[in-house]
């Protein structure tokens, strides 16, 4: 069963943007933290962002000041604006849900396919 899909990624020059989003198929998901990972060629997943559902927020300090999550509860979705795009960020992006919030959350939700995103110099 399909229970996150994450779309919009693409390619784009270093300094360009992407909005990335992700939309959860499950009810019981609007209550929970989402977030937002990455896995580069050769590197294990990492967490880039998570928000819980009272819109309080957790960054990767890599991606500080340059990305912003953020949520709409009414329709189980999560975004991900990425700005000042590097090549460092190149991966693939995966949405997940959980409980706890930052490097505390425990993912529930099976791991779906991602968006790729590539930044070229």
């Amino acid at each position: 069963q399909v229970q996150l899909v994450e779309s919009g990624g693409g390619e784009v020059q270093a300094g360009g943007s992407l909005r990335l989003s992700c939309t959860g198929s499950l009810p019981v998901y609007r209550a929970m933290t989402m977030a937002w990972y990455r896995q580069a060629p050769t590197r294990q997943r990492e967490l880039v962002a998570t928000i819980a559902y009272d819109g309080s927020t957790y960054y990767d300090a890599s991606v500080k000041g340059r990305f912003t999550i953020s949520r709409d509860n009414s329709k189980i979705t999560a975004h991900l604006k990425m700005n000042n795009l590097q090549p460092d960020d190149t991966g693939i992006y995966y949405c997940n849900v959980g409980g706890g919030s930052g490097l505390e959350l425990r993912t529930l939700a099976n791991w779906g396919r991602g968006t790729q995103v590539t930044v070229s110099q």
